[in-house]
């Protein structure tokens, strides 16, 4: 029997599934201050060109619910290479796109790089029991989240020195690193394949059924859709109503960002002795805090940078805490299902993140202050507070806790 020259049958390291699942959030960030430029160079509407934004996350959503069935009817280790070389064509003819159409096109092809944060889970689940899982999973989110953060950045200083192609030729060289590493070091980890495709379809009525695939699912969803939500309506807040200059926002921006890597660390190093539900409740109670703070804070009369950002500062670190343990969790309730669990747990996460992104963006102007934000993102927070009890209180009845 020929051995393979590559690691093809160990499972990989942390640092590997960090780079496959970073690869999403790059594509979805580097390229953001280069709106205005690709709106120039295309001689395109500036809304038409923020389709780029919304197309990646529909078709990253969607293809979500693709990708984890595929890969627990043939493994995570060839559909990961798979989906991350039509990614890989797709930005390199962003490159080259002749037309803002075309690039929207390479946009939606692009979304195959949701198979990074999807399998990284997966294998995960794959590998390790529950709660050494939401461990893992809080390490790899930590170390994905230096993405988001520095890629805008980079992405801005690439844009004014070389245009706005040079954001996506960064992009294709991490993906090329990606794909290389992944290839090098990933074993397959699946095990228990299924025996056909529409098998794996089928069984979404039995993740659908199940009351605690609901409970993390929701969880996730209302924890990060208050985050999606100042994405949506944070920008907006900061430049009419604070005044704040594209570098002052990003600065102040950064609070958030280190405050979520906070509650991964946090996860990484506690979630395997405390469990993913107190957990999750922690992490619920520190975020609805923050936003408590922000909303008293404004109702006394302190519109200041400070005054938000400050207290949203602990909405990051508590999503931080919540968002790896709900993600274990929803690949845990069905282990063999782990794959189709991430796929369409993502999907519903990023759905209705999105969905509350556009309506704080809808609900502010230049009357309304920053309160609408402040209670798009409150209300979210605060029923995944509730679903995090449903589900202590389900695992309470199954004699789990």
């Amino acid at each position: 029997m020929t051995i393979a020259p590559y690691a093809t049958r160990t499972p990989p390291g942390i640092a590997t599934l960090v780079m496959a699942a970073s690869v999403g959030p790059l594509a979805m960030n580097v390229f953001l201050p280069s709106l205005p430029g690709m709106a120039r160079y295309f001689s395109a509407d500036y809304a038409v060109v923020q389709l780029a934004v919304s197309l990646y996350l529909a078709a990253t959503a969607l293809l979500q619910l693709l990708i984890g069935p595929a890969s627990d009817r043939f493994g995570r280790r060839p559909v990961l290479l798979a989906c991350f070389g039509i990614f890989l064509v797709a930005t390199l003819a962003a490159i080259y796109a002749p037309t803002i159409e075309a690039l929207l096109v390479c946009r939606i092809f692009q979304g195959f790089s949701a198979a990074g944060m999807v399998l990284a889970r997966a294998v995960v689940r794959d590998t390790v029991e529950t709660a050494e899982a939401a461990s893992k999973i809080g390490y790899i989110t930590m170390g994905m989240s230096v993405g988001p953060r520095v890629g805008p950045v980079i992405g801005g200083l690439l844009d004014e020195i070389y245009g706005w192609q040079s954001g996506f030729v960064l992009t294709l060289v991490f993906g090329l690193a990606a794909y290389a590493i992944v290839h090098i070091d990933l074993g397959e980890t699946n095990h228990d394949r299924t025996s056909s495709f529409s098998e794996q379809f089928r069984s979404y009525p039995e993740l659908l059924g199940s009351r605690r695939f609901w409970g993390y699912t929701l969880t996730a969803t209302f924890a990060s859709g208050a985050f999606f939500a100042f994405l949506g309506g944070g920008p907006y807040v900061a430049t009419e109503m604070l005044k704040l200059s594209p570098s002052q926002y990003g600065m102040y921006f950064g609070i958030i960002s280190v405050g979520y890597m906070l509650g991964n660390f946090l996860s990484g190093r506690y979630s395997r002795s405390i469990g993913l539900n107190r957990m999750m409740l922690a992490g619920n109670v520190i975020a609805c805090s923050g936003l408590a703070l922000a909303m008293f804070l404004l109702l006394a009369g302190y519109l200041h940078a400070l005054a938000l950002f400050g207290p949203v500062f602990f909405v990051g670190a508590g999503n931080g805490m919540t968002l790896p343990n709900a993600n274990a969790g929803i690949v845990s309730v069905r282990p063999h299902l782990a794959g189709s669990a991430s796929g369409l747990g993502g999907a519903l996460t990023i759905g209705g993140g999105a969905a509350l992104s556009v309506l704080a963006g809808a609900l502010l102007s230049p009357e309304s202050g920053p309160m609408p934000l402040l209670l798009v993102m409150f209300i979210p927070l605060a029923a995944a507070g509730l679903t995090t009890l449903y589900v202590i209180y389900v695992a309470r009845i199954a004699g789990e806790i």
